[in-house]
């Protein structure tokens, strides 16, 4: 039986729009939250909205860029991605995802949502502090407190590998339509990317994985 509404915070990358046709499957009324937050191309926004579009979803973008204002990072300003072994890359954004679930919690409550899908994951975080499942639960309780609200923070990604997304958005039956549809490149190249920056090679490495084990089964 499908659960009543879920807002899924949506940014038009493949993990996002994963979540997004996993809780067309789950739900019985989506909507989706992307956030303007100074990001090195806007793209991402056209790609969310079009996207949002063409499954006949709700889409609002909220106004977030105060980030870019309070941290530099290779996500907000105009310099090279660096990802030196045993360090954060410089792609990771001080308080992203807890600003971005915290706007969405407030706007999800407004609407009378309770759960909120996000496309984290531990598995393959590029060391991500919080992309982690101990955040996400422990974000899950503060906002319950701070509202007095029953969230829940669905997060269908969070124990899969690149392959296992794939894998995933192959058994919803979206498995092209997110290969090709989808802006998951830090230079703002759609589909397979531009090849060179972090977010392609984990794509990319997650794709060719799940296409071999396709193969030899």
């Amino acid at each position: 039986m499908k659960r009543q509404s879920a807002l899924v915070v949506f940014s038009g990358g493949q993990d996002s729009t994963t979540c997004l046709f996993w809780a067309l499957q789950h739900y019985q009324h989506v909507e989706t939250v992307t956030f303007a937050y100074g990001q090195r191309h806007s793209q991402e926004l056209a790609v969310a909205k079009e996207i949002a579009a063409e499954q006949g979803v709700k889409h609002r973008v909220l106004d977030m860029s105060l980030l870019g204002q309070i941290t530099e990072n290779a996500l907000t300003s105009d310099i090279d991605i660096e990802a030196k072994d045993g360090q954060v890359p410089n792609t990771f954004v001080d308080g992203r995802n807890h600003l971005f679930l915290s706007f969405a919690a407030v706007l999800a409550k407004q609407l009378g949502i309770t759960d909120l899908v996000t496309g984290v994951c531990q598995t393959d975080f590029s060391g991500y502090p919080d992309c982690r499942d101990a955040f996400v639960k422990s974000l899950n309780v503060t906002l319950n407190l701070a509202m007095d609200y029953e969230f829940v923070i669905q997060t269908p990604l969070m124990w899969l590998d690149k392959a296992e997304t794939w894998a995933l958005a192959d058994n919803l039956g979206k498995f092209d339509y997110i290969r090709e549809k989808t802006l998951t490149c830090y230079n703002g190249i759609r589909g397979t990317g531009c090849g060179e920056c972090p977010a392609c090679h984990l794509r990319q490495a997650g794709l060719d994985n799940y296409l071999a084990q396709k193969e030899k089964n």
